[in-house]
């Protein structure tokens, strides 16, 4: 990947076929991580008894590339990502991937898929799933000596849909703990949340909010994505809030507007739950999602936001533009977030 737009005929265009395959690098104790493999054959080869499957050791990524106005492709943040990978591989005893050989993988497993990165402008995208696994046969809960990388991609329509969503707080299940697992992208801290969004979904709410476990008042995040909360000054100031809590995941796309909300003037705060004008979901795959409301049953408090016709409030669609605009290609890239995929050489 590189920062500037390659000279060449690449990418192909987008075609609605499977995608060709993915990418896989081997770990040993002898010889460290490999180099990365395109695989055609869409299933792993994987040891019954490995940690990953009986003890949980996993870490994964969510990451998107998207074909900008000139029909090159970008990556959005991967070197953000190849450090966030690194920081939850080593939570769990997995030897942490190289950045600069987690971007070398995913340059190689988009290129080998360039035709199914979506048309530019459709608002659709090409998810990137990184994943890295204890691979060999352990029995005992402790490090094996083999490891798997591996990053598989799909194309996706906007994950939620641009439309508002109707949130709830979650009182019957703590996600995080201090100083446990919160702030760490592993797939068991997800797994125990399926029923509960499940039965949020039943109940009409689109997404589900989490508290603090230790009082029960201060915001983390949504289950799927960061919370952002829009609120004025006195003044007229825009005040941008989000979570500093340690519990939580940092947002890669919370992040970025935060970025983007310092350079249109904004302030930033970190605070308890507070009178917000906006509320927005903001994650990888759901982009900016505007929240029309969240509830909470146990007090039967249900507080309202600013969310437009649907499609968010003014101060979502300003950083919803921002950032696509920079996404796409359609306004400069001054913060340097963005790689474009070169054609693979192999």
């Amino acid at each position: 990947m590189s920062s500037q737009a390659p000279d060449t005929s690449f990418p192909p265009g987008p075609s609605a076929k499977i995608v060709n395959g993915h990418v896989e690098i081997h770990f040993s104790e002898e010889k460290g991580w490999g180099q990365p493999q395109f695989v055609k054959d869409p299933y792993l080869r994987i040891h019954g008894l490995s940690p990953s499957l009986n003890y949980g050791q996993q870490a994964y990524e969510g990451m998107k590339a998207i074909r900008d106005i000139r029909g090159h492709i970008r990556v959005f943040r991967p070197e953000h990502h190849g450090l966030r990978l690194g920081r939850s591989a080593a939570f769990i005893s997995i030897p942490q991937v190289p950045v600069d050989l987690f971007c070398e993988a995913v340059n190689l497993v988009v290129s080998q898929n360039a035709e199914f990165v979506p048309p530019y402008g459709s608002g659709a995208t090409m998810y990137i799933r990184p994943v890295v696994i204890g691979l060999s046969s352990m029995l005992a809960p402790a490090p094996p000596k083999d490891y798997l990388f591996y990053i598989y991609v799909q194309p996706i329509a906007p994950y939620q849909g641009i439309t508002a969503l109707d949130a709830v707080f979650l009182e019957e299940y703590d996600r995080a703990a201090p100083k446990g697992t919160g702030a760490v992208k592993l797939g068991g801290n997800y797994a125990p949340l399926m029923r509960w969004t499940d039965l949020a979904k039943k109940e009409g709410y689109g997404l589900i909010l989490h508290l603090d476990s230790k009082t029960n008042s201060r915001i983390e995040e949504f289950s799927t994505s960061g919370f952002v909360g829009i609120k004025d000054q006195a003044d007229g100031q825009i005040v941008l809030v989000t979570s500093n809590s340690p519990n939580v995941i940092a947002s890669t796309t919370a992040e970025s507007v935060m970025q983007i909300a310092r350079n249109l003037g904004w302030k930033i705060s970190y605070s308890e739950l507070s009178d917000f004008r906006e509320v927005f979901a903001a994650g990888t795959a759901a982009g900016l999602v505007p929240v029309r409301s969240i509830t909470r049953k146990s007090t039967g408090e249900k507080f309202t936001f600013d969310s437009g016709d649907g499609e968010g409030g003014p101060d979502c669609l300003r950083l919803r533009e921002k950032l696509t605009a920079i996404l796409q290609g359609d306004e400069a890239d001054i913060y340097d977030w963005c790689r474009v995929v070169t054609q693979d050489k192999d």
